[in-house]
């Protein structure tokens, strides 16, 4: 009796631990960013990226999903709250930080990028050759860009460099406020969520914003001209994000969890987050043209001249990366070919 009672005791004692174990195993990560549940990124990529690695884990590997900054500071600190342990895993972008991602914002340079399909990738091989060091304390997931920044005003739709002069426009970064000035303009640089009111209240006549995020902030109701280049070219901006993981938060997970994280991460899954930053670009410009927006296409010869004038923003950037120990046209050299590379495929 001793003996079975004694088995049956340390039979009991096994599972109370084994239990313990897979409950130990069962991981929720905080997710931050800075839009709304109703955005683009929130539906359609950190929602699935999450559901996928919850799937593939047997919901080991959960997300609670913090957006429009739910777990307070601003847009500009996401990067930190990631290194820092603040959040997990933060979706965000880096750029809003001036100056302090230089090697990687090459890719924000003035008509470079047609589109995140190909940019996207581009962006993930290049930051992954030339400037992780840029990101320390994280784990980079993916990296993507989105459909090309273009210009969007509110009572007015200049078709000229002449027209542009004197204008402000929110600018989303440092280099597209550089872009911006040498075309004229007044850069006012601001995140995303603060544009539709900044041009419903006259603080700026326009935005550079992309079409991803028009009918997230209703900006079709608000802006009434759309300033675009021919179609299939460089557009005048664009932004790189991130989605980043605490490093130590990653170094912490079992090889099995770890293994579902690499599973999506890299440049496939740069290439997906790419496709969803493309994918909203014709229903919100349908939007704005059944509402009877005006659409400005820039003539082939005007397209020539915006780009002349902003040749000195790429010089500068040159210039300021080898200020800082870089070899800055070697490295605009390099973004360049690598995004002639995936706009080939």
């Amino acid at each position: 009796m001793k003996t079975r009672t004694l088995a049956r005791l340390i039979a009991a004692a096994a599972i109370v631990v084994g239990s313990g174990n897979v409950l130990a195993q069962e991981i929720t990560l905080k997710v931050h960013h800075f839009l709304p549940p109703s955005s683009n990124a929130h539906a359609n990529l950190i929602g699935p990226w999450c559901e996928k690695i919850a799937k593939e884990s047997n919901n080991k590997l959960k997300c609670q999903i913090y957006p429009a900054m739910q777990l307070g500071g601003t847009p500009p600190q996401l990067f930190d709250q990631a290194r820092d342990g603040v959040a997990d895993i933060v979706w965000t972008l880096p750029t809003y930080q001036a100056g302090r991602f230089t090697k990687a914002e090459v890719f924000e340079l003035p008509f470079l990028t047609r589109n995140a399909t190909n940019s996207s990738p581009a962006l993930w091989e290049y930051v992954q050759k030339n400037a992780l060091d840029e990101f320390k304390g994280t784990k980079i997931i993916f990296m993507h860009m989105h459909d090309g920044a273009t210009f969007h005003f509110g009572k007015v739709g200049p078709k000229t460099l002449e027209e542009l002069k004197g204008l402000k426009v929110r600018a989303p970064s440092r280099l597209g406020s550089k872009m911006i000035e040498a075309l004229g303009m007044i850069p006012v640089q601001m995140p995303a969520p603060q544009v539709s009111e900044a041009i419903a209240k006259g603080v700026v006549d326009g935005a550079n914003i992309p079409w991803e995020v028009v009918t997230t902030f209703k900006l079709q109701e608000i802006t009434k001209f759309h300033v675009e280049v021919p179609r299939g070219m460089p557009k005048p901006g664009n932004s790189i994000f991130v989605f980043a993981m605490n490093q130590a938060k990653y170094d912490s997970l079992p090889a099995d969890l770890k293994k579902v994280i690499d599973n999506n991460s890299g440049l496939e899954t740069s290439k997906w987050a790419g496709r969803v930053f493309d994918g909203p670009e014709g229903p919100a410009r349908k939007i704005s043209q059944d509402r009877g927006n005006t659409f400005v296409t820039i003539t082939p010869a005007e397209y020539a001249r915006w780009k002349k004038a902003t040749d000195q923003v790429d010089d500068a950037w040159m210039k300021e990366a080898a200020a800082k120990g870089a070899n800055g046209k070697a490295l605009y050299d390099d973004a360049v070919a690598t995004l002639k590379k995936y706009d080939k495929l």
